[in-house]
């Protein structure tokens, strides 16, 4: 039965590592995120077809963004395994699970490096995207839970969250130099797509009902009546 006493205290050491750098993000990326998309994703991996490496989803989950692009260097985000080693080394010593001997902590990196959707796109545009990405099964359920997190309530206030963080506008007219990087523009260019692009039939069934909230709130109109009357209040 998942986990055991031994995987349980891998998990706590990775959990640790986790809440010690989140806390240096903001909001939008915080620990109580990963803690969101740590449970969505085991509760995915509980409701696909072949049943996943459950403590590789539950390690990549937790780890998934401590080298988040948008916080760290390039440097620092070009080779997770090399980052992660250490930790994954020490556990084998402290707890009795080799993550290196048995290949789950290239397994978890390599989720954690292809996670991200700009990351997906890039890989297609470049024609780079493989087979190991449209089969890996820990891949999908940590991906799915993480865009699920985008979309609904909480995503809506992530979204405003990172507007804040990196001073863009909330909204900007078309022509704007600054339209672009709107939170308007950032639903019409990734959220309302990610009910679509979501990987597995769970992560689809609960998609659903998130994606009506962003989708009404991706007409400009609405959100700045939403807006205005927060305002007001």
């Amino acid at each position: 039965m998942y986990p055991t006493d031994h995987e349980q205290a891998v998990i706590a050491a990775a959990e640790k590592i986790m809440v010690e750098t989140m806390a240096r993000y903001d909001p939008s990326h915080d620990a109580y995120h990963v803690q969101r998309v740590r449970k969505t994703a085991l509760q995915i991996a509980q409701n696909v077809p072949h049943k996943p490496d459950m403590l590789v989803v539950e390690l990549a989950a937790l780890l998934h963004d401590v080298l988040d692009k948008k916080y760290v260097s390039a440097e620092e985000a070009a080779d997770p395994y090399k980052f992660f080693l250490p930790f994954f080394e020490s556990m084998a010593s402290l707890h009795g699970i080799d993550l290196v001997q048995d290949g789950r902590g290239r397994l978890v990196t390599q989720v954690i490096d292809n996670v991200s959707w700009s990351t997906e796109k890039k890989l297609k545009e470049k024609g780079l995207w493989t087979t190991w990405h449209d089969e890996c099964v820990e891949l999908h359920c940590v991906q799915d839970a993480d865009r699920l997190d985008a979309i609904g309530a909480f995503g809506i206030m992530r979204c405003a969250a990172y507007t804040t963080v990196t001073n863009s506008p909330l909204y900007a007219p078309i022509g704007d130099p600054k339209q672009p990087v709107s939170a308007i523009q950032h639903f019409h260019d990734k959220l309302i797509h990610i009910r679509d692009r979501l990987k597995t039939e769970h992560g689809k069934r609960l998609g659903a009902k998130r994606h009506q909230v962003v989708s009404r709130l991706s007409n400009t109109t609405f959100m700045m009546y939403v807006l205005s009357d927060a305002v007001l209040c």
